[in-house]
């Protein structure tokens, strides 16, 4: 058997890596369970509120989260600016206090994208979620390119969000993964047949310890078919304001109870996804009501985006108030 190649991370950590790989240091090897993404609370004024979003995470980890991933789409990254993303990655980061990781979000223009990095690493993130480009299209190269320049302006490991305009192939998915501190791709475009060839591709090249997860909206309807092609981690919207109901959900999906994993979606996410796609934005405005909902006064959604009318929060919150239910009366 030959010797694993031995790397040297940043900072000077020697590791052990795989497919060629450079390790580096953060929380990829603790990935696991639901990866909780918090919304950002804004005061009255519009501004963020770092008490209620330290209290909004460690509620989160309390309740069980796996993983923290702060200012990302739930978190409404298009709508905050450089200074108001470093502020919300150093709170998860002090509220978290080692207890699970924490990935802040960077994308759009590269030197924004590259600077975000390096705010995330200066306030002590475990790694990044790097969303796509601002706007333009590019080829398969381009994209590697984008992803190639950004995770080299910090030590962090990147997460590579396929969506919109950043779309792998199986030869880019492949080829990313020998990209220095690229260590998983979350899917948020949904195209099963393709996310099946890329796992397969990726799988080939780095082996099994690259990481996958779904990044659908409501990605509980999404998981028997991400699992059945690969994908076994997924991002819940749902536990950000009714924690009860992903972790009962994620309990069965994930001990093969299927005929709770049923009836959860059956009575709870189908009639979310039903309300979310009723209004373009709703799949962040709903999630931010329904914090709300739960005593948690984070305050409403930026522009573009449009808090939920009142008869759209009324169905809301009955539909929380019977997934609730649906857990007490097990």
């Amino acid at each position: 058997m030959d010797a694993p190649d031995t790397l040297t991370a940043p900072h000077g950590d020697t590791r052990t890596g795989t497919a060629g790989r450079p390790a580096r240091e953060g929380g990829e090897r603790q990935l696991d369970g639901l990866l909780f993404f918090p919304v950002t609370p804004f005061t009255p004024a519009g501004e963020v509120d770092e008490d209620l979003l330290a209290r909004h995470v460690d509620d989160g980890v309390k309740a069980g989260a796996g993983a923290v991933f702060v200012a990302c789409g739930t978190g409404e990254f298009p709508a905050l600016s450089l200074e108001e993303i470093e502020v919300c990655t150093r709170v998860a980061v002090a509220a978290t206090a080692g207890r699970v990781p924490v990935y802040a979000a960077a994308g759009g223009p590269l030197p924004i994208a590259r600077s975000q990095a390096r705010c995330a690493e200066r306030v002590g993130a475990d790694g990044l979620l790097l969303l796509p480009p601002y706007l333009v299209s590019s080829p398969p190269q381009g994209l590697l390119r984008y992803v190639e320049e950004v995770a080299a302006a910090s030590a962090l490991p990147v997460i590579v969000y396929q969506r919109a305009n950043a779309v792998l192939t199986p030869h880019s998915a492949a080829e990313l993964t020998r990209l220095p501190g690229v260590i998983g791709i979350k899917d948020g475009l949904g195209d099963m047949e393709l996310m099946h060839r890329i796992v397969r591709a990726v799988r080939r090249e780095a082996g099994e310890d690259f990481l996958f997860f779904n990044g659908l909206p409501t990605a509980e309807m999404t998981m028997h078919a991400y699992r059945a092609v690969g994908v076994p981690l997924y991002s819940s919207a749902a536990f950000a304001f009714a924690p009860e109901v992903a972790l009962d959900f994620h309990r069965a999906f994930t001990g093969g109870d299927d005929a709770r994993a049923r009836l959860l979606l059956d009575e709870f996410f189908v009639p979310l996804v039903t309300l979310r796609n009723e209004v373009p934005g709703y799949a962040v405005s709903l999630v931010k009501a329904g914090v709300r909902m739960r005593g948690l006064p984070v305050g409403g959604v930026r522009a573009p985006l449009m808090d939920p009318t009142p008869a759209h929060l009324d169905r809301l919150e009955k539909l929380v108030d019977h997934g609730l239910r649906l857990v007490t009366a097990r």
